[in-house]
């Protein structure tokens, strides 16, 4: 019977160490890019705009509905064939070489980021009182002054709960950039199993750099929901 070795354990956690960047890179900019995106689609939603209201639904609703891991092979595989398509009917010329699988790994991640983040935009920005836009609008402000000044600033903190969420379900699906051959955390902890096929024993060290990371990000967003609640109150008062 094999037995479990701390010491090994500890000895290639350093080695597993190695994806962090990549795990961190691939979470924040898909978190960043998600953000912008899905607030695009939740404002079309609210404001129903033609077309791109029903497109928007549909988009979130069949992210929503289909797992992380098919929509990772979906783009891995699809992207190429869609640069095909688009460099043969457009005369374009996109280096298909040039995209890596953590570029790819990025877009994947984005879609998915996008759609959870736009139902948590749409919900926080319908809470907001549509008295305030009327107000805004009545001194003077354009729509645009009155989202980003007044409305985007409340509406920041009633979804940072669920964007802190969403943020650590991105670290932790980021497991399974693996399967497109980004070397991230649970990549460097298959190939350093490899060495003495210590699988238990990377994948105990893997989970504890996730632990860890998770457990820094869901502080670091509870500390912002008590800054940015405590701004929200002074203000009120």
């Amino acid at each position: 019977m094999v037995e479990f070795s701390l010491a090994f354990a500890i000895e290639k956690f350093p080695e597993v160490l190695k994806g962090v960047p990549s795990m961190l890179f691939v979470a924040i900019i898909s978190m960043l890019l998600g953000t912008l995106l899905g607030s695009v689609i939740a404002l079309c939603r609210i404001y129903k705009v033609p077309v791109l209201d029903k497109a928007g639904a549909l988009y979130v609703s069949f992210i929503r509905g289909t797992p992380l891991l098919v929509q990772l092979y979906v783009v891995f595989y699809g992207t190429p064939l869609l640069v095909d398509i688009l460099n043969e009917k457009w005369g374009w010329h996109i280096p298909l070489q040039d995209m890596s699988p953590l570029a790819i790994a990025l877009l994947a991640f984005t879609i998915n980021s996008a759609a959870y983040q736009s139902e948590v935009i749409r919900g926080a920005l319908s809470n907001i009182e549509i008295g305030q836009m009327e107000a805004a609008q009545s001194i003077g402000m354009t729509t645009s002054q009155a989202l980003t000044r007044i409305i985007a600033p409340q509406a920041f903190v009633t979804a940072l709960p669920n964007l802190g969420n969403i943020f650590i379900n991105l670290i932790k699906g980021t497991s399974l950039a693996f399967a497109i051959k980004v070397i991230e955390v649970m990549a460097q902890a298959k190939i350093v199993a490899g060495d003495g096929y210590r699988y238990l024993e990377m994948y105990f060290d893997a989970s504890i750099i996730y632990w860890v990371i998770c457990w820094g990000c869901e502080r670091l967003f509870r500390w912002l929901e008590t800054r940015y609640s405590r701004h929200e109150k002074r203000i009120a008062v």
